[in-house]
């Protein structure tokens, strides 16, 4: 059997599977930008107007944490989720596709759909958004952070989806695990230091909190402590790690 390579066309078939899915252009794209405009026009009137760009700069912060995680954990769960429920992963192995090839064209084309949404992003808040300039340095810190917490949701989806093979429980478990992260990580408007202990806890192995409430503190200078969040990367990835390890047993024991 003559294997195929991952390659532009590919590719290309991944992102029309992306563009077909309405769920990933409107919380991936439209709800950041709407929800980003809402706070900023509500929360920020209610503080001081020497407060109010940092406000809305911290609010911006936290709104560009649902990109990675509307498109990478949402988006992809459902579209992968209703390709294993019809067979189309083992259909595709038969026609020469090896799955680390289908994967890469998958993850080259969410990653770029991501990469779209951002620039959507980036130029709305320059528009419309009162937000205050960054160091390229801090810049260029949150950008890696977004497509890793990408690159670690969309193994989680890929797992969840595998685990389960119903497009139906996978939505829901990740429907769940969204508003859960949101709600940890201090982006549902209750702060993460307002959660009880034990969510603060949990809230503190996860990179969206350190995004979502530390990084408007060095956005224009400063130092910052990287350990708390490069540990919580680790465990990010450690999870993700044990998920797609449990996927791939299940997914033999299925093959047989």
């Amino acid at each position: 059997m003559n294997k195929k390579k991952c390659s532009f066309k590919l590719i290309g078939y991944e992102l029309r599977n992306i563009n077909g899915n309405f769920m990933t252009h409107f919380f991936g794209i439209v709800f950041p930008n709407i929800m980003s405009l809402i706070l900023a026009q509500t929360v920020g009137s209610q503080v001081p107007d020497g407060m109010r760009q940092q406000t809305v700069t911290s609010i911006m912060l936290s709104m560009s944490l649902v990109i990675p995680m509307a498109i990478m954990l949402l988006g992809y769960g459902c579209i992968y989720s209703q390709e294993v429920e019809r067979g189309i992963p083992l259909r595709m192995q038969l026609f020469g596709f090896e799955e680390r090839v289908v994967m890469a064209a998958k993850v080259a084309a969410h990653v770029t759909f991501m990469t779209v949404a951002l620039v959507i992003f980036g130029v709305f808040q320059l528009l419309f958004m009162d937000v205050s300039r960054p160091r390229f340095a801090s810049l260029l810190c949150l950008l890696v952070s977004l497509y890793l917490i990408g690159v670690f949701l969309l193994i989680i989806a890929h797992s969840l989806a595998n685990l389960f093979r119903r497009f139906s429980v996978t939505f829901g478990v990740s429907m769940i695990l969204y508003f859960g992260l949101m709600i940890l990580t201090g982006m549902m408007g209750i702060r993460t230091e307002q959660l009880p202990e034990a969510l603060r806890r949990a809230a503190r192995t996860l990179p969206m909190t350190y995004v979502s409430n530390d990084f408007i503190d060095f956005w224009q200078g400063g130092s910052y402590n990287y350990m708390p969040l490069l540990q919580s990367f680790l465990f990010l990835g450690a999870m993700s790690g044990i998920l797609l390890l449990l996927s791939l047993h299940r997914s033999r024991r299925v093959l047989r």
